[in-house]
């Protein structure tokens, strides 16, 4: 696999090294020893899959808290996303920086997501496919989140949002000193 940092600090863009013949192709598409060389989580706790009907729809920002360190490996398997992490560790070198690629079933490219980053993503087809890999296991309380058009963090989304959760609407807006207390109060791993 091949392995490009991304403008905020322990995100990779994880790329297939296919090896193909006359039936397709055959890759490795995580691998528990290249991604602790990276510094990366290699635990997976879940398997989650998202299915979205239309295109715009947008899932986020949602971010696991403190003390629940929650790495997040995403694949889109059928359509394509615009995949958004945003950085909101105060402590981190590209803090309130965010990395927007597309991701996509023809490219086969996977996004990493170290813990504590509010992660979105936006379909850019109908009928789209979401598999993401988590390295805990999901905790009710232990999550929040953020407006996707907070203006903090300057995320230009490619389409008009078509369908979105109340709850994804409703998330107050960023708070600079509310989210450092946050961060001072747990233990982020």
């Amino acid at each position: 696999m091949k392995y490009t940092p991304q403008a905020v600090d322990g995100v990779y863009l994880v790329d297939l090294e296919p090896h193909s013949d006359d039936r397709g192709f055959f890759a490795r598409s995580y691998d528990t020893a290249e991604f602790a060389a990276h510094g990366m989580r290699p635990e997976v706790a879940q398997c989650n899959v998202s299915s979205n009907h239309r295109a715009g729809t947008l899932r986020g920002l949602h971010l696991s808290l403190p003390g629940h360190p929650e790495a997040k490996f995403i694949r889109c398997t059928r359509g394509a996303i615009v995949d958004v992490a945003v950085d909101v560790r105060p402590e981190s070198p590209t803090y309130l920086q965010h990395v927007a690629v597309e991701l996509t079933a023809d490219n086969r490219s996977a996004l990493y997501l170290p813990p504590h980053l509010a992660h979105a993503y936006q379909t850019l087809t109908d009928d789209t496919e979401v598999l993401y890999m988590v390295s805990v296991p999901y905790a009710p309380g232990a999550e929040m989140g953020f407006r996707y058009d907070d203006p903090a963090f300057g995320v230009s989304w490619p389409l008009p949002v078509s369908v979105i959760s109340d709850k994804d609407a409703g998330w107050a807006p960023f708070d600079a000193d509310a989210n450092a207390e946050r961060f001072a109060a747990g233990v982020p791993s």
